[in-house]
C-alpha cells in the first residue's frame, strides 16, 4: 500500500468530480460529511434493474455501480461555499480493468485470486489523501501485484498531471 498527498486540491476535485477520467472505475463506497452525513453503498441493487435495462446501461457482471454514474451525484453533495469536513471515495476497478491491469504486470497471479485494486481518496483536516490497495480472496506471500499497482497509479497521475508526493 502506497499513500499520495495530493497537494492542488481544487484541481484534483475538478478531476474528481467535473472530468470523465474516474469514470471507469467502480464505486465501492462513499462517504460525505457536509451539513449532514452522506453514506453510499456502491454495490448495485440488482432487483432495481430489469436484464434489458442491466444489459442496455452496460451494468452486466457488475456487482458495483460505475463511478461515472455517480459523480453527478458526488458533485451535488459537494459543491457549494463551504467544503465537506471530510469525505472518502473507495474506488475499484472494474472486472475488465482488473483482468487487464494483471496481465499488464506480467505477474503470476490468477485474476480469481484478486478480489478488487482499491484507491482510496480521503479528505479530512483540509488535507487530500489517496491511497492504494489490493485486496486478495486468499494468503498470497507474493507481493508483486501490490507493487505493480501502484506503479500504475503512480503513472495514472502522472499521465493525468496530478501533483503530489509519497507519504
Amino acid at each position: 500500500m502506497k499513500a499520495f498527498q495530493l497537494t492542488e486540491k481544487k484541481e484534483f476535485m475538478h478531476l474528481l468530480l467535473r472530468s470523465e477520467l474516474f469514470d471507469h472505475f467502480l464505486l465501492s463506497e462513499a462517504s460525505i460529511h457536509a451539513a449532514v452525513h452522506y453514506d453510499i453503498d456502491g454495490r448495485l441493487n440488482p432487483s432495481f434493474f430489469s436484464e434489458d435495462e442491466r444489459s442496455v446501461q452496460q451494468l452486466e457482471g457488475l456487482t458495483y455501480m460505475p463511478y461515472g454514474r455517480l459523480r453527478p451525484v458526488f458533485f451535488e453533495l459537494i459543491k457549494g461555499k463551504s467544503a465537506p469536513t471530510a469525505f472518502k471515495f473507495v474506488l475499484m476497478l472494474s472486472p475488465s480493468n482488473l483482468q487487464k491491469t494483471i496481465q499488464a504486470s506480467g505477474t503470476p497471479i490468477a485474476p480469481a485470486d484478486i478480489l478488487a485494486a482499491y484507491m482510496n481518496i480521503l479528505y479530512q483536516k483540509e488535507q487530500l489523501i489517496l491511497t492504494t490497495g489490493v485486496s486478495y480472496r486468499m494468503f498470497i506471500p507474493d507481493k508483486s501485484f501490490e507493487r505493480d499497482w501502484e506503479k500504475f497509479t503512480i503513472n495514472f497521475l502522472n499521465r493525468n498531471k496530478v501533483v503530489f508526493s509519497e507519504i
